[in-house]
């Protein structure tokens, strides 16, 4: 078993300061297993799993079965029940605090404004992620790029297994854990329109070209986006746009969440395929992105891209206590520094650029620039 040191400690910091903690991530990304190594030290602990009917009937009277517990009660796939938010909200307000919540569960859209609404105040998120660099190591980067970041996918004991179980998982995500998700869209329908969006990886989401493919309107393509999104197996990267002479682009850029899963919609199965696939480049674009965003603990609301109608572009945009870094992401291992590097560092009025490269060296490219090996992303002190 792979430990999660960073996301333990990350956890525990928030449950000391909230009453109520949220795990949220899609399925087998390892909310529960996280959950079980968060709890080993503790000494009182109960569980409800709500996928387990003994565990659904213990909370028949929710009062009743919550309010005496004492030390940490977590809730698995807690959206399942959203009644038992108003219920939290009264237990979260005790004094003296006599237990803490942890509540696990795919980030649905009933999730997120149940919670919301009955939690303001008392409940601090967390989007678990697959695996990073920091915890399967720089040697395994390459695995980790092909293979993606959830635990099965990435453990299997072959390309083949491991292709097979992100084949699953696509399956089973469409025609299971959408509906249960409130995403009402017929599950052929949403394989096919993931696959599609999959091909779009890296680029600009051009709605009204996705519903003319599809036969439906516009407003049809942004709730399947969006649904997608929501359920975190989707990321829509927002841009950024000042009050700049330059003619802004303002769509969002699409990334399928887990490089993993990108490859099983694209039918990519090896490291060799994925050296020949088109895709290439975007694939590693948003492998990267992903982990520049876990080091440097933003959420992804955090984040954005920038491009101009003239071509000038920047891959990504972060603030950060003050500060603006923007991150340009290369494939290759010698990046040079562009014509477009320099209209984003200037018109951005970036603090520092950082050349993200799939090389092994650090080197400077120029003044507020520096090339950097994404295998060695988390040993730098990124907010310099």
């Amino acid at each position: 078993m792979i430990e999660r040191s960073g996301e333990l400690q990350h956890l525990e910091g928030l449950l000391a300061r909230n009453p109520v903690v949220g795990i949220l991530g899609p399925r087998q990304v390892g909310k529960t297993t996280l959950a079980r190594m968060l709890t080993r030290s503790r000494s009182r602990v109960t569980t409800f799993d709500l996928e387990d009917p003994v565990d659904l009937a213990r909370l028949d009277e929710p009062s009743l079965a919550l309010r005496p517990l004492r030390g940490l009660v977590v809730i698995d796939e807690v959206q399942r029940r959203p009644d038992l938010f108003p219920l939290l909200r009264v237990l979260a307000d005790r004094r003296p605090l006599p237990a803490r919540f942890l509540l696990l569960g795919s980030a649905s859209p009933e999730l997120l404004r149940q919670s919301s609404e009955s939690l303001a105040g008392r409940i601090a998120y967390h989007e678990l992620r697959g695996f990073g660099l920091a915890e399967v190591g720089p040697s395994r980067a390459r695995r980790l790029w092909v293979r993606g970041g959830l635990p099965r996918s990435f453990t299997a004991r072959s390309e083949a297994a491991s292709l097979a179980w992100r084949s699953d998982f696509v399956r089973t995500f469409v025609e299971r854990d959408a509906p249960g998700l409130g995403i009402g869209v017929p599950s052929e329908t949403l394989r096919r329109f993931w696959a599609m969006l999959a091909h779009l990886h890296g680029q600009l989401l051009n709605f009204s070209e996705l519903a003319r493919a599809f036969a439906v309107s516009d407003a049809t393509v942004r709730r399947y986006a969006d649904a997608l999104s929501s359920a975190l197996v989707l990321w829509q990267l927002r841009p950024f746009h000042e009050n700049l002479a330059k003619r802004q682009v303002k769509a969002p850029k699409l990334y399928v969440f887990d490089s993993g899963i990108l490859h099983a919609l694209l039918g990519i199965g090896t490291p060799a395929e994925l050296e020949r696939h088109p895709k290439v480049g975007a694939s590693w674009e948003g492998f990267a992105l992903g982990e520049i965003v876990r080091v440097l603990g933003v959420e992804r609301d955090q984040c954005w891209f920038w491009r101009t109608h003239t071509g000038a572009e920047l891959d990504l945009l972060v603030m950060r206590g003050g500060r603006r870094l923007g991150f340009e992401l290369k494939l290759g291992d010698a990046p040079r520094v562009t014509p477009s590097m320099r209209s984003a560092l200037a018109d951005l009025r970036l603090d520092h650029l950082w050349v993200v490269h799939a090389g092994a060296t650090t080197f400077p490219l120029g003044e507020r620039i520096t090339a950097l090996p994404l295998t060695s992303i988390g040993d730098v002190d990124l907010g310099r």
